[in-house]
């Protein structure tokens, strides 16, 4: 996770890390920045980042996949489980909580969304855990990245429009445009 977003949501400025933290405050700028990588800091420094932010250390240094990436992964989970396994794998391990706590919404929303179909699909009834989330839309359309090529190749936002009128109902409640997850290598 980086630095920024942890200090946002702990509402701590760089300047108070520094001082909580004991590291050099041009450390700090230097991570915030991008000038210098999490991963590349000495364990020490790592921990006492940690420490004074009051998360582990493993949670700094967590990588988040691109969204393309992510969905990928999880069509390919659909495939190889099967739905139904599917299903129980993310109600047991609670991933959609998960993502929604990191504030990680696009795959919070794509999981619950993929839930909710595959249960759709399977005639199975909707798990209630996740109403809360049920409601969370994102704030702006994410697009399958070949409908962004098509658009650029064309010179037109027509392949946006279609793309919207293809979505499978669960994920474009979410504003998350998906036409196919069954048709993965």
């Amino acid at each position: 996770m980086e630095l920024k977003t942890i200090l946002a949501e702990k509402s701590m400025t760089k300047y108070r890390l520094s001082k909580l933290s004991g590291v050099p405050q041009t450390t700090v700028l230097d991570i915030c920045n991008g000038k210098t990588k999490l991963e590349n800091c000495t364990s020490g420094t790592l921990f006492k980042l940690a420490k004074a932010l009051g998360v582990t250390m493993e949670s700094m240094l967590e990588k988040r996949p691109p969204f393309e990436a992510f969905k990928s992964h999880v069509c390919h989970m659909v495939k190889n489980m099967g739905d139904l396994d599917f299903i129980i794998h993310v109600l047991e391990s609670d991933k959609i909580r998960e993502y929604r706590n990191k504030h990680w919404y696009p795959e919070a929303l794509y999981m619950l969304a993929m839930t909710d179909y595959l249960s759709r699909e399977n005639e199975l009834p909707l798990c209630t855990n996740y109403n809360d989330i049920r409601s969370m839309r994102l704030s702006e359309v994410i697009y399958p990245s070949g409908v962004h090529v098509m658009c650029m190749v064309i010179g037109s936002e027509h392949p946006k429009q279609e793309s919207i009128k293809a979505s499978i109902p669960e994920f474009i409640r979410h504003n998350i445009v998906e036409a196919e997850v069954r048709n993965v290598c």
